[in-house]
């Protein structure tokens, strides 16, 4: 039984903790807030620059190679991604400080030359990194430094994508499946929102969108949900699997780096020839076209192979954003057949593939209300709720643990598929 003095005792840790956490969060959310803002406007400058100057996509095995050669000479040989951030976290573990310039670099030379990423997925190993050389410099211990990368982690997330509770709980959610780490959620909560105002202040933006349609729910309603769900898990298996085979064909078929990327680049040149520019680079646009406009049926398809074999061959970024682009064309697609208004369905499908493919059900939920308000929550959880347990135990990050099973309060700790 705890004693006056212990309680004393506690909260005067508790105290000195939060204080701690605060002054390193401003610490750490100001760097990462100035590094994220600084990210978000090279990417969209060479965005910009590839879509006035069409030939730039012809660059792309030059940018390929630029990209092998800068990780070569980084000494990254390993091509540390957002697995080894994942891994760190659970492990106690550093990230390569170096990770940060070359993720940099290379995603940005990657949406230069055209190749179909995001940046999120850069985002959390840019923030990784800068936390564990400010760890460094602190000299914090392993426990500390666990919730140093998870600072970061959310930090640049949310000076990039303007969504700081997404950020915070989703550092918090994403490594083990089934478990917070709550200590975190001060840091983490603090770090974001301080980088959050930091990139506003240099420009950024945050992403909000408006649909005006509310679905009122009764049982045909919460049927045609359930049926969007399941397409939309069947849809991000099948998108995982192509991520996953995708990268371990490329590294079967060609052990050399520099060939490896030179046959992805060529095989994206073929396929722009074939089917357009549409699917380059992040594809925010045809997210707005599915949110407020009309969207082909087959984008979400052409998506999935642009950037499985655009982050299989060894192009650099992220999955998340892409994933976004597939969800809203999936849901903006599927509705027409569920008596659902196919912008809703857009988001609908955009936050349920999220979902899926990170399972990070919490995360999500904030997601939809942190970009398109609370008017459709009910829909947004129950989507995000059926997505979660259709899509079974499969991720884009293969450090990903579950520790405890979707289906029963069992504890499994199983590895992600």
């Amino acid at each position: 039984m705890s004693t006056q003095k212990d309680l004393i005792r506690d909260f005067r840790d508790n105290l000195k903790f939060g204080l701690t956490w605060i002054v390193i969060a401003l610490v750490l959310g100001s760097i990462c807030g100035m590094v994220g803002a600084a990210f978000h406007h090279s990417v969209d400058y060479v965005t910009e620059l590839r879509e006035r100057h069409g030939y730039i996509i012809y660059l792309m095995p030059l940018g390929g190679i630029l990209i092998v050669f800068l990780y070569k000479i980084a000494c990254l040989h390993y091509e540390p991604g957002t697995n080894t951030v994942l891994q760190s976290v659970r492990q106690q573990d550093r990230v390569p400080v170096k990770l940060a310039p070359a993720i940099f670099l290379a995603t940005v030379i990657t949406h230069f030359v055209g190749g179909s990423s995001g940046r999120e997925g850069a985002a959390l190993q840019i923030g990784g990194s800068i936390a564990t050389a400010l760890g460094r410099v602190a000299r914090v211990d392993k426990k500390q430094m666990s919730i140093l990368v998870m600072c970061g982690m959310s930090a640049v997330f949310a000076a990039l994508f303007g969504t700081p509770l997404t950020a915070t709980i989703f550092s918090m959610e994403v490594v083990s499946v089934g478990t917070f780490y709550y200590a975190a959620f001060v840091p983490c909560l603090c770090s974001a929102l301080v980088a959050f105002f930091a990139a506003q202040i240099l420009g950024c933006h945050n992403v909000v969108y408006e649909v005006s349609e509310v679905m009122t729910m009764d049982a045909h309603n919460f049927v045609y949900l359930l049926g969007l769900s399941l397409c939309i898990a069947l849809v991000s298996i099948g998108f995982i699997l192509m991520m996953h085979h995708s990268n371990n064909l490329f590294h079967k078929y060609f052990e050399n780096q520099y060939v490896r990327v030179l046959v992805g680049a060529v095989l994206l040149i073929g396929l722009v020839l074939v089917f357009g520019k549409d699917y380059l680079g992040a594809g925010m646009n045809v997210v707005d076209q599915a949110i407020y406009g009309e969207v082909s049926p087959y984008d979400f398809i052409l998506k999935a192979v642009f950037t499985a074999i655009t982050i299989g061959c060894g192009f650099k970024g992220g999955e998340i954003v892409p994933t976004f682009f597939i969800g809203a064309t999936l849901g903006y697609t599927v509705s027409g057949f569920l008596c659902i208004d196919p912008h809703l369905g857009a988001a609908l499908g955009m936050v349920g593939l999220f979902c899926c493919v990170v399972n990070s059900p919490i995360t999500s939920l904030i997601m939809a209300v942190e970009i398109f308000g609370s008017a459709n929550l009910i829909p947004f959880a129950l989507v995000i709720a059926f997505c979660n347990v259709f899509s079974g135990y499969f991720s884009l990050y293969h450090a990903q643990k579950f520790v405890y099973s979707k289906t029963s309060p069992e504890f499994i700790n199983k590895d992600a598929l």
